[in-house]
């Protein structure tokens, strides 16, 4: 990989990063999943299983996909809202931990017919009234979640405990690097992305000459980088994705992969800035590869950099 340090157009300074220790695990150690939609579940699964560990997962019906069946000891296909039959699972299976896991699409909640589709138990119903009645938020609602599988003695970890390897290092990841106003867009995109992290909207905001032209919110990050790519047809996007300042490591932290340089092609985006050692790469040789290949510039940052100069 590349990972070259920063050039003179933004010099690094000390970290405060938080660390990860690996964990390794005992015998037959046995290590719950909540898998949503996407690559990060299998990524986890597989890479948890080559450890040593054996995964039992809790996948999310309609979102997870089908090939979670080949990295995982167990897989129960649940529905969205039966907390019940999740925490059952991981019960009947003797698992006391858990790692949360690819995106669940938040659209379904505002279905008019959702109370029907969805069909809540008992255990859904009380996470909703007792945590999430008064604001439907990322945090909110997952804290939430979270909150209902302890009552039971379950607990949740994040996924890099257990695989630290998945976090981005620092420096630019792709030979390609931002040009002159692709910094100064960075540096523009920064701050606002972290304001709209901090307002639990979104981790994206997407720039193109000091311009705002979208943030992310329920859509996800493909869907806004497509949305951008419509309302700015002359391309030469800067994408900034970053962590919430109070970011929980166990949930919701920026991933990106394959799709996300695709959807940036489709889109004309050019640079591609994350926050490092708080971002989740994965398959990274392939991602790397892509991007190179289409002139995609990535570069991994930390927040105190952008604090400094650009170069003009």
């Amino acid at each position: 990989m590349v990972h070259q340090t920063l050039s003179p157009l933004v010099t690094p300074m000390s970290s405060t990063l938080p660390m990860t220790i690996p964990i390794r695990p005992h015998a037959n150690e046995r290590i719950g999943l909540l898998a949503g939609w996407g690559r990060f579940p299998i990524v986890f699964a597989e890479q948890a299983r080559r450890q040593g560990f054996s995964v039992y997962c809790s996948a999310v019906a309609g979102m997870a996909d089908d090939e979670m069946t080949k990295y995982c000891h167990k897989v129960q296909f649940t529905p969205l809202a039966r907390l019940g039959s999740a925490i059952r699972f991981f019960k009947r299976n003797g698992v006391s931990r858990v790692v949360m896991a690819g995106k669940v699409h938040k659209q379904v909640l505002f279905d008019p017919w959702r109370i029907f589709r969805l069909l809540p138990d008992m255990r859904t119903l009380h996470m909703w009234f007792r945590y999430a009645t008064n604001n439907k938020s990322d945090d909110t609602l997952l804290l939430a979640v979270i909150r209902e599988f302890e009552r039971d003695g379950i607990t949740f970890e994040s996924a890099l405990t257990f695989c630290p390897e998945l976090l981005v290092k620092h420096g630019f990841i792709t030979k390609r690097q931002p040009t002159a106003a692709q910094w100064k867009d960075i540096r523009f995109g920064w701050d606002l992305a972290k304001e709209m992290g901090r307002l639990d909207i979104g981790q994206t905001v997407i720039v193109q000459d000091t311009a705002v032209i979208a943030v992310e919110a329920i859509e996800g990050t493909d869907q806004c980088i497509r949305r951008a790519g419509t309302l700015c047809k002359r391309g030469n996007l800067v994408i900034v994705k970053v962590a919430k300042p109070q970011q929980d490591m166990r949930f919701d932290v920026p991933t990106i992969g394959v799709q996300t340089i695709q959807t940036m092609q489709e889109a004309g985006a050019r640079v591609l800035a994350i926050e490092s050692g708080m971002t989740i790469l994965l398959d990274e040789p392939e991602v790397v590869s892509l991007a190179e290949r289409l002139g995609i510039a990535i570069v991994s940052l930390k927040s105190e950099e952008i604090q400094l100069r650009v170069a003009s």
